[in-house]
């Protein structure tokens, strides 16, 4: 199953939003070695979800709803 992705990250900078291990920007356990994938409110801003049809999550706003 996968992780709830949240809408709005405090520091998503530091964070590799790639898979679901949500690994640190300085550790990455993938070894893709590509570097780290971005989260879309980097590239999109605060309103991201929106564009992509995503919902909040009723129970936990903060998350998107499954």
């Amino acid at each position: 199953m996968a992780k709830p992705i949240p809408l709005h990250p405090t520091h998503p900078e530091r964070i590799c939003w790639g898979c679901d291990r949500y690994c640190a920007a300085e550790a990455l356990a993938c070894g893709n070695g590509s570097g780290r994938t971005q989260h879309p409110i980097e590239t999109q801003g605060e309103d991201w979800y929106l564009a992509w049809g995503i919902e909040p999550n009723p129970d936990r706003p903060s998350q998107a709803k499954r």
